[in-house]
């Protein structure tokens, strides 16, 4: 072999054997191409619900949607969620909620969430307590209704296969899940002491792995996972379970009500971890919208808003929240309706949108945060999350 040939070689196998260490050194760099989800199924409440509450129990009346759509859009919002930003990253349509069945398109998935939903199912009506009973094993019933039927109907007719998925979908989609916020919050409203709450959490979690794993058997193989907001922050919580002043930490926010928070999340991600185990085919992503929701509320004007725990649509006391006038609320004054519950000017300097849930401008900063991956477990953005690592 001539001297040139040889360096050739030797080269040749010397950019093999840097780039399988490269590769053992950082596993990421092995999956670098994009992955081709197609489409979405989502579990949650209300920081998802693209409609499905709307559905079932009347639209979210104006000035909900205002900012974005301009209208009433099945959100508790003033325009889109956080989830509406993850369909946008991915050239995906919004997701229309499977209760909705006026001009949905689910070829692109379904979104099951509904707001008020817990995980545990709840012994109450959504009229006594304001907690869906649409809990995640009711969506869990439904995305396994959906699944089966829709095939049956896609060989049935022509119009069936412009409006419901292909069955290679659903092991090729992501399947996203923001929901636990209520069964905290739930909990405290039934009188229960901060260390009843934190003794369902397993219960709870235990019942969300459950789905989880559920799922997979349906095929599903890429799980984004959001853990759970700081809910002492909400005005909802810092209102209705009258805060003491020894409570509030540096933020205005209650912490013992975030200290559960925490304590779930670290449950729920020893869960995430189990899941892997058990699932070895799935790559799970966990989330920490914690920290990046807590960032923003505690660093507002840092990061370029003004209000952080007043609601922008409400209506009087100390949090602009009223929880019996809510957001579009109307009350009769010598025998007139007048609107109460209105928006602020501008709703893109507020964090809060009605005392319970985030503005559209929040949740794009939220969105902003964790699309590459910085807050993610294992830290890959959104779009390689279909690789195993």
């Amino acid at each position: 072999m001539e001297p040139h040939s040889l360096r050739l070689v030797v080269y040749g196998l010397a950019v093999v054997v840097a780039s399988a260490i490269l590769l053992l050194q950082n596993p990421v760099v092995a999956s670098t191409h994009e992955c081709d989800f197609g489409g979405i199924f989502n579990f949650g409440d209300s920081n998802s619900d693209t409609g499905g509450l709307s559905a079932a129990f009347g639209q979210a009346q104006s000035p909900h949607g205002e900012s974005f759509f301009h209208a009433p859009a099945g959100r508790y919002c003033d325009g889109r969620l956080v989830v509406d930003f993850i369909a946008e990253s991915l050239g995906l349509p919004y997701l229309n909620a499977y209760l909705d069945a006026v001009g949905s398109n689910f070829t692109h998935g379904a979104n099951f969430a509904t707001a008020g939903s817990t995980i545990r199912p709840q012994n109450t009506t959504l009229h006594q307590s304001g907690f869906s009973p649409i809990s995640l094993n009711v969506q869990w019933y439904q995305f396994n209704d959906f699944h089966r039927r829709t095939q049956i109907f896609r060989q049935k007719e022509r119009i069936f296969q412009e409006l419901l998925p292909k069955p290679e979908l659903f092991s090729r989609a992501l399947y996203t899940f923001d929901i636990g916020q209520n069964d905290l919050t739930a909990g405290y409203f039934l009188n229960m002491s901060t260390g009843q709450v934190r003794a369902s959490v397993p219960d709870i979690l235990a019942q969300f792995k459950d789905i989880v794993q559920y799922i997979y058997g349906q095929g599903g193989r890429s799980f984004w996972i959001h853990n759970t907001a700081p809910v002492g922050c909400l005005p909802y919580i810092l209102d209705r379970l009258k805060i003491t002043a020894a409570q509030v930490d540096k933020a205005g926010c209650a912490a013992p009500f975030n200290d559960v928070a925490q304590y779930f999340n670290r449950k729920l991600k020893e869960v995430v971890v189990q899941l892997r185990k058990d699932l070895p085919l799935a790559a799970i992503t966990y989330v920490d919208v914690y920290s990046v929701k807590y960032s923003l509320i505690s660093q507002a004007r840092k990061h370029g808003f003004k209000e952080s725990l007043r609601a922008c649509c409400g209506h009087g006391g100390k949090y602009n929240y009223n929880m019996h006038i809510g957001c579009g609320g109307k009350i009769k004054v010598h025998g007139k309706e007048v609107l109460v519950g209105k928006a602020c000017e501008d709703p893109s300097v507020w964090i809060n949108w009605d005392g319970v849930h985030y503005t559209e401008a929040a949740n794009k900063w939220v969105f902003d945060q964790i699309v590459g991956g910085s807050f993610s477990d294992p830290p890959i953005p959104l779009k390689l999350a279909c690789h195993r690592h």
